[in-house]
């Protein structure tokens, strides 16, 4: 059992990338708790492996929010619009009209479709949501001092990061050099003065979108990928900051990269204090890749399942474990949530369940904390299963809406089933079982099931 933080709420324990153990979490400053998380490139829709991240950090801001309060907390969430695959889009969908106004349709486009997708899924918009775009001068700010300390060099209009310069690089990932170099996929250039070495800024070639480059190189030119992230943390969260998230994907050399940058930039012994990733995701058993026929959109899902039901299946594995997505998966989903609104009191309490939260303060343990769910559905827990439904962000009305869509016609007027309901209730109250079985089995022949608990029959669906 996990202790307090002298408030009656749990202690918060994350698994730390950085250090590969499960630590207290203690805030750089508990009136400030701040977290960054890597956001979308905005050239398509959004796939469900892209849903992962948006899901369990938004639950864990839900935690943080609970435990430091709300006004404490500042969660970043960045858009990636500056991407080959973008400006490829952009010249494809729009090849009559300026370069920089198509990237600004697709990207604004795909970045709309992205928020319709989450707010179905039931996640918080982040305190701030930067744009790459809208922070290239901070970019160059921090490629500047970069230079000037030595840890950059300007080689042939690109600058470039000198690990060498650094060196515990690779303190993140904490893989062997051999194995950073194997998977760097560095391009081979003859201007590198290290295989190692990473773009910081590069030349924009013919009719690419480009800005004012630094270090005193004159052609314009656009960021490297990894320094984005390094210039809107720093933004938005500070030199040093609490929590950064994103998929285990990145940790390698994306994370790694923006630790060496953003460090060597303000001399500081760490950039995040927690480094949190989330396990890959696989569709029925197999890696989803489009050659497979099984790359499936957050939008695609949305038009056959609700959003709850897609939250609750991504939350059942826990976030560092892999996941299977499969239908049958969803399918339990939904009877899992059915089961639990059915349950819940009208009325919640205006908090999780304490148990909940003890399991969610241990590394997110979204496991034991269904399971701690399931718990609340006898009469003494139904107010508390409420309220835990609204701290996750399960909301019951989309799972009703989805439900009846998909419920048979009905073959007997719900007046004559009401009616029915109340001969059985009658039945019940005169211990006449045989009467009531009857009643039922007739129903159910109609299609219609009854539900019932020991307080009677709460009510009634179309059968499937």
């Amino acid at each position: 059992m996990s202790g307090t933080n002298g408030q009656g709420l749990p202690e918060l324990k994350l698994y730390n990338t950085l250090t590969r153990a499960k630590e207290v979490f203690t805030p750089l400053d508990p009136a400030h708790v701040r977290m960054y998380v890597c956001g979308p490139t905005v050239y398509d829709f959004a796939h469900i492996g892209n849903a992962r991240p948006v899901i369990v950090f938004d639950l864990l801001y839900r935690l943080l929010r609970h435990l430091y309060g709300a006004d404490h907390v500042k969660y970043v969430r960045n858009i990636t619009d500056v991407d080959d695959k973008i400006n490829t889009r952009a010249a494809t969908e729009f090849p009559g009209i300026d370069l920089n106004e198509a990237i600004a349709r697709v990207t604004f486009t795909t970045e709309a479709q992205f928020h319709d997708d989450l707010e179905a899924l039931g996640v918080l918009h982040p305190d701030v949501e930067p744009r790459a775009t809208e922070h290239i001068a901070e970019m160059r700010q921090l490629i500047e001092m970069l230079v000037a300390s030595g840890h950059a060099y300007v080689a042939e209009e690109h600058v470039l990061f000198s690990v060498p310069s650094m060196p515990d690089y690779g303190k993140l990932s904490h893989r062997p050099l051999d194995d950073m170099l194997a998977g760097a996929r560095v391009d081979v250039a003859p201007y590198k003065k290290d295989a190692m070495d990473f773009v910081l800024w590069k030349p924009s070639k013919p009719g690419e979108p480009g800005w004012p480059s630094p270090a005193g190189i004159v052609a314009p030119g656009r960021p490297g990928w990894h320094i984005e992230c390094s210039a809107m943390s720093w933004k938005h969260l500070g030199e040093t900051f609490d929590i950064h998230g994103g998929g285990i994907d990145l940790v390698f050399p994306h994370h790694e990269n923006e630790v060496a940058q953003s460090r060597c930039a303000f001399h500081t012994g760490i950039m995040a204090k927690v480094w949190m990733h989330n396990g890959f995701l696989q569709v029925e058993g197999e890696k989803m890749s489009k050659s497979l026929g099984n790359f499936i959109t957050i939008r695609q899902l949305l038009a056959d399942w609700p959003g709850p039901v897609l939250r609750l299946n991504m939350l059942k594995t826990h976030y560092r474990q892999p996941i299977d997505w499969t239908v049958k998966g969803l399918e339990e989903s939904a009877k899992t949530l059915e089961q639990w609104f059915d349950a819940a009191a009208p009325d919640a309490y205006p908090r999780p369940a304490p148990a909940v939260l003890e399991a969610l303060a241990d590394d997110l343990n979204t496991p034991k904390a269904i399971a701690e769910m399931h718990a609340l559905k006898d009469h003494a827990g139904k107010k508390a299963l409420a309220g835990t439904l609204a701290f996750f962000g399960f909301e019951a009305a989309p799972l009703h809406e989805w439900a009846a869509a998909r419920a048979p016609a009905l073959v007997i007027p719900e007046t004559e089933i009401e009616a029915r309901i109340a001969e059985r209730i009658v039945a019940r109250q005169n211990r006449d079982w045989a009467a009531s079985d009857r009643i039922r089995d007739e129903l159910l022949a109609l299609g219609v099931a009854l539900k019932d608990n020991k307080d009677g029959t709460t009510s009634w669906e179309p059968k499937r």
